[in-house]
C-alpha cells in the first residue's frame, strides 16, 4: 500500500493571519504589548509603521488597565490582511464605550474655547488614535468592549 501524500495546508489569499495575546490587568501590559506588536510585525515583514503601531497599542493598553475595574486579562488582537493593512484590538471587560470614540470627532479647543497653549496629562490617546490611524473605533463584545485601529500597508523604501 502506498504511502499517503502529505497534507498541506494553504490559507486562501483573501485569509488574515491572526494573533491573540492575554494581557495581566496590570502596567506590566502596556511594555509587553508594544513589544508583542513590534516581534509580530518583525516576524511578519508587514508592511506598515512599526512605530506608529507601538505607540497607538500602548496607548490603547494603557486606557484598558487605567479606565478598566477588576484583574481578567486584557485581550490584544493583531491582524494581518493580504493588503498588508494592519489592524490591532484590545478587549476589556467594560461595556462602556470610550468618551473620545462615543462622537464622530472630539470638540477642538477653538470650539470649547480652552486654550490650545493648555497641555494637558490626560485624553492625548485617543486624539493620537484619531490622528495616527487610518481608522478607529469601537464594538461592543460579549465580554466588554474592542477598541480597535488600522494601519494601512506602506510601500518599503529600497536602497
Amino acid at each position: 500500500m502506498p504511502d499517503p501524500a502529505p497534507v498541506t495546508a494553504s490559507a486562501p489569499a483573501t485569509a488574515t493571519a491572526s494573533w491573540r495575546f492575554a494581557l495581566p490587568h496590570s502596567v506590566v501590559a502596556v511594555p509587553l504589548a508594544r513589544a508583542l506588536v513590534r516581534n509580530t510585525l518583525a516576524d511578519t515583514g508587514a508592511p506598515v509603521d512599526g512605530d506608529t503601531a507601538e505607540l497607538l497599542t500602548a496607548e490603547l493598553v494603557a486606557n484598558a488597565v487605567q479606565h478598566t475595574d477588576g484583574d481578567e486579562p486584557i485581550e490584544l488582537v493583531l491582524e494581518l490582511a493580504p493588503s498588508g493593512d494592519w489592524q490591532v484590538e484590545v478587549h476589556d471587560q467594560d461595556p462602556s464605550p470610550p468618551a473620545g470614540l462615543r462622537e464622530p470627532r472630539p470638540p477642538s479647543a477653538a470650539e470649547t474655547g480652552e486654550d490650545p497653549r493648555e497641555v494637558s496629562e490626560r485624553g492625548r490617546g485617543l486624539q493620537l488614535l484619531r490622528t495616527l490611524s487610518a481608522a478607529a473605533g469601537y464594538r461592543p463584545t460579549p465580554e466588554g468592549k474592542a477598541i480597535w485601529f488600522t494601519l494601512p500597508a506602506v510601500a518599503r523604501q529600497v536602497y
